[in-house]
Formats: structure tokens, C-alpha cells, sequence
């Protein structure tokens, strides 16, 4: 019976056992320096340093992370070298645990977030119970999914784990100030998330300023509990906090100047702050932290133009701004950037444009690298056209829903920004098939472009295969390309890696198979709803090996052969 279920094993995993044997093979004849070996020598794995095993398993990994597992069957040496080797582990269930802490004591990165339940009982088990050796060495613990536990489990983490840097407990929203008492015996935290923890109040908050006094990150995102007496406290005790998310918290005006007196903050997240008004951003001063490089207030419904404005002059060295859906942009908040010159990235999506609001933007953001422009009202041609004429850094460009824009803008900006890398203009219905086409004659350096509901036919594709260094290609709900089209993407965009052709109800087959030929790096495709398709497609992109997401919804032609493969 063992002889049966050993053959049975070998003839149900053939490949592994013929990949396992190559590496046996190769690697032992490239360390037979010698024609004749000397006798009762060590195996030739067993001599090899540990250095030069994990760069074979580097290699390996990054060609076919699945074949670590045949290299580990090669030899007992590359068995053990593997152990060692991995630094991340990602069991699928809590119960594997405890094993995979043993079979990997050098793993440094414990991700938890497929586990939908880990209980107290078994994060206390395998972390306390396990090898002493397995736990010391975790830096970084990811339970940002999972549930089931609570603060009973949190104090296994911070004694079992002495150099634990990284802890996300996001979505907790049954975790409360007890569970914070916990995470603050770990001492030497330096990224936090206690996002959405609903119970959390102050005195939680209180607890982690006291204890975690090398916080460099924290996300207090969601929770609703904590104040600004929190928020105080934990500016004065966290001094090196570098990053900061409060978005939806209830802070108000009176701890608004402490946080922007962090001396070495660099990105404070405030996103739907309702608390946050011009009283607020007034009651800033020239104290305010000059460390400060990206600030995020969109949503932030209760400040005004004139607030912001005001801000402006105490935030120098601001390299990113986002203030979407917050306030209509006016010609004098514009102005006011000016006196932030180094602004590389505005977003201002869904801000209403009053007149001459874009063409300030031209005239006091020359150094823009990034710009967004998604959903805004009042963007016409005239003011697109004069702004890009004056962004001769611009980078980045998403204009997308701008429905008011024609082929003039796409003139204007195609011939102004012919370095640009990113483009997205989903639903842009009044710019034409022929304009469109622009894109790939001046803008070859394009790696990111969205073209989703668009007048897009099978020219513009043609004209889009120039764009060779193209990554990422959104051109869904375009009814009118074919397999002509995707043709030449096929052949001219070896670089692709995210392709989204949701509802291209033209498309069958042979196009698919051209792009799964033709782009070896693709990693994610949408073909939902592309109703012509069959199992030709599935079973030519089986040959994408690093794909890892495919969406079929809507492709009734697909079988069960097509997902075998």
C-alpha cells in the first residue's frame, strides 16, 4: 500500500518531481569542480554557503514563486535553505499557524489578512506556545481582515515579538482601549493602523502616546471615539510621527495646531474631517511644522476658498495638495499657491472651477507634475487649453468625466505634454475618434492610459501600438474596436501588465490570443461581458504566468475546459 500511494503521489505532482530533479541535477554538476569525485565527500548542496543558495531562491522566486516549493524537494540542503530563506508567510488558515511559524523561524513579515477568523486561543498559542525562535524574529504582523480576536490576543503579540516594528490592526471595529493597552507594551512600534476601532476613545489613544513613543506612522482612520484631548496627547508624546491619518475623526480647530507642529511630519491624511473649517486653517501659524510635504483635506465640506488660502502661507514646502470635493476653486485660492513652489501633485476632483480658475492654475503651478481634474465642473476648452500651454513639467493628467471638453483640448494638451506617462480621460464623450488617435502620434511615452467610454475604434489602437512602454490600458465599454485593433497592442506593448476591456462586445478570441502572445508580463485582464469569448481565450492566457487577476463575469461561451487550464 505505501509503494501504491507513493507512485500514486509521483504520478499526481509529475512536474514537481521533474522540476525537483533538474534542480538536483543542475545545481550539483555546476559544483562538481573536479572530473573525478573524492571519495566519502559531502553532497555538493551541503558545502554550498547559505549566500549563494538564497540567491538561487531569489532567482527562483522571482521567475515562479510556486517552484520554491519544488526547490525545496531537491535536496534536504535545499529543504533547509528554503526554511531559511523566507521572510513573509500568508497561511490561509489560523490552524496552519503553528506549523508554518516552525517550518519558517527566520520570517520576519507574518500576514494574517486571508485568515477571516483568527481566535485569541490560536494567536496565543502559536506565538507563545511555538518555538521560542519563530517569534523573535517577526518585524511586521497583518490582521487588517481577520476577526475573532481581542485584546487578549493583542497581548500575545508585543512579549512573543520584542522587535515587532509593524502592526496593523485595521478594521477592528469590536477593539476598543483595552486592546490599545496592549499594543502599548510593544515598545518599539514604529507603523501603526488601529483603523475603524469604534469602541477606541482617548484614553486607548492615551495609552499607545504613552507607550509607543517611536511611532513613525499611525492610522486613526474612522475612529469615531477619539477627540482632540487625544489627538493632544498623542502630538506631544509621538514626537516623531512622520505620517498621520485622522481622516473621519471628530477633531476640531483645538488640536489642529498641534498636529501641524509635529517636528518631523511629512503627510497628514484629513480626509472628511467635518470638524476641520476656516476657523481651523486660521488658526494656523508661522510655528507650523516646515516638515509637512503631503497634506489630503478632500471631503473636508466646511472649509471654503478663503480658508484655504489662508493655510497656504504656513505650509512652504507642501509637495502634494488634494482638496477634492472640498471648495470651489477660485483665481485668488490659485494664486495663493504660488507661494508653495515646489507643488508637484494637485487633485482637485469634483471642485467646481469658477472663471479663470484653470487658467490661474497655468499661470501659478508651473512646477505641476501631477494634476487632477476628475468630475470637475466648469473645465472648458478655452481654460484647458490655455493651462496646459503653461505645465510644461506635467506628468500626469486625469481629466476623466470632463464632459465638456472637445478635440481642441486633446490638440492642446497632446502637443503640449508629448512626455507625459499618464493619461486617464474615461467618459470624455465629445472628444472624437480621430482626436483620440493624437494620443499615440505625440504621446509615445504614455505607461498609463484610460480611455474607458470613449469614441475609440480600431485607427486609434493602431495609433495607441507607438505607445510601446504602455503598462496599464483601460479602453472598456469601447464599442466600436475589434480584433483588428488589440492586434496591434498585441504586438507593439510587450510591457503590459493591466488590460481592461470590460464590455468590448467586438472583441473574440483571436484578439485576446494576441495580446496573450504578445504581452508576457500581463498580470491582470478584465474581460467581462465580452460575450464572444470561449475557452481559445482562457487557455491561451494560461501561458501569462504571472497572471494573477482575471474577471469573466458575463462570458457565457466560457466553460469549465477553458478554467481547468
Amino acid at each position: 500500500m505505501a509503494a501504491a500511494a507513493s507512485h500514486q503521489q509521483q504520478h499526481r505532482h509529475p512536474k514537481r518531481r521533474r522540476l525537483a530533479l533538474s534542480l538536483s541535477l543542475s545545481l550539483s554538476l555546476s559544483l562538481s569542480f573536479s572530473p573525478s569525485p573524492a571519495p566519502a565527500a559531502a553532497p555538493p548542496l551541503d558545502t554550498l554557503a547559505d549566500e549563494l543558495l538564497f540567491l538561487v531562491l531569489d532567482r527562483v522566486a522571482q521567475a515562479d514563486p510556486r517552484a520554491l516549493k519544488s526547490f525545496a524537494l531537491a535536496s534536504r540542503a535545499c529543504h533547509a535553505a528554503e526554511s531559511r530563506h523566507r521572510r513573509t508567510l500568508r497561511p490561509l488558515r489560523a490552524d496552519l499557524l503553528p506549523a508554518a511559524l516552525a517550518r519558517y523561524p527566520c520570517a520576519t513579515h507574518l500576514d494574517l489578512s486571508l485568515c477571516a477568523r483568527v481566535p485569541d486561543a490560536a494567536l496565543a498559542s502559536a506565538l507563545v506556545s511555538g518555538p521560542s525562535s519563530c517569534p523573535s524574529a517577526l518585524r511586521a504582523v497583518d490582521l487588517s481582515r481577520s476577526r475573532g480576536f481581542g485584546a487578549a490576543g493583542v497581548a500575545a503579540l508585543a512579549p512573543s515579538c520584542p522587535g515587532l516594528a509593524d502592526l496593523d490592526l485595521s478594521n477592528g471595529v469590536d477593539l476598543g482601549d483595552a486592546a490599545a493597552a496592549e499594543v502599548a507594551r510593544a515598545k518599539g512600534l514604529r507603523r501603526l493602523s488601529l483603523a475603524r476601532w469604534k469602541p477606541l476613545t482617548d484614553m486607548g489613544v492615551g495609552c499607545v502616546a504613552v507607550g509607543c513613543a517611536e511611532l513613525r506612522e499611525l492610522s486613526l482612520k474612522w475612529c469615531l471615539g477619539v477627540s482632540d484631548l487625544g489627538i493632544q496627547l498623542l502630538a506631544l508624546k509621538c514626537r516623531k510621527l512622520t505620517r498621520l491619518d485622522l481622516s473621519y475623526t471628530m477633531i476640531t480647530k483645538d488640536s489642529f495646531p498641534a498636529i501641524t507642529k509635529l517636528p518631523n511630519l511629512q503627510q497628514l491624511t484629513l480626509v472628511g474631517c467635518i470638524g476641520i473649517d476656516d476657523d481651523a486653517l486660521g488658526s494656523l501659524d508661522k510655528e507650523c511644522s516646515k516638515s509637512l510635504q503631503v497634506l489630503d483635506m478632500s471631503q473636508c465640506q466646511n472649509i471654503t476658498d478663503v480658508g484655504v488660502s489662508s493655510m497656504l502661507k504656513s505650509v512652504p514646502n507642501l509637495l502634494e495638495l488634494d482638496l477634492s470635493y472640498c471648495c470651489p476653486v477660485t483665481p485668488s485660492m490659485v494664486r495663493s499657491l504660488q507661494k508653495i513652489p515646489k507643488l508637484r501633485t494637485l487633485k482637485l476632483e469634483g471642485c467646481k472651477f469658477m472663471t479663470d480658475g484653470l487658467k490661474a492654475i497655468g499661470t501659478s503651478c508651473v512646477s505641476l507634475r501631477e494634476l487632477s481634474l476628475s468630475k470637475c465642473s466648469g473645465v472648458t476648452d478655452t481654460e484647458l487649453s490655455f493651462a496646459v500651454s503653461r505645465l510644461k513639467n506635467l506628468l500626469k493628467l486625469d481629466i476623466t468625466c470632463c464632459r465638456n471638453i472637445t478635440d481642441v483640448s486633446l490638440a492642446a494638451l497632446t502637443s503640449s505634454f508629448t512626455s507625459l506617462i499618464s493619461l486617464r480621460m474615461e467618459s470624455c464623450s465629445r472628444v472624437s475618434s480621430g482626436a483620440l488617435q493624437l494620443i499615440g502620434k505625440h504621446c509615445s511615452h504614455l505607461e498609463e492610459l484610460d480611455l474607458t467610454d470613449s469614441d475609440l475604434d480600431d485607427e486609434g489602437l493602431k495609433a495607441l501600438a507607438r505607445c510601446s512602454e504602455l503598462l496599464g490600458l483601460k479602453i472598456g465599454i469601447c464599442l466600436k474596436i475589434s480584433d483588428e485593433g488589440l492586434t496591434h497592442i498585441g504586438r507593439s506593448c510587450p510591457k503590459l501588465r493591466d488590460i481592461d476591456l470590460y464590455r468590448c462586445g467586438g472583441l473574440s478570441d483571436d484578439g485576446i490570443i494576441q495580446i496573450a502572445q504578445g504581452c508576457p508580463m500581463l498580470e491582470s485582464i478584465n474581460l467581462s461581458y465580452c460575450t464572444e469569448i470561449t475557452d481559445r481565450s482562457l487557455i491561451s492566457l494560461s501561458k501569462c504566468a504571472k497572471l494573477n487577476t482575471l474577471e469573466i463575469r458575463g462570458c457565457p461561451r466560457v466553460s469549465s475546459i477553458g478554467l481547468s487550464k
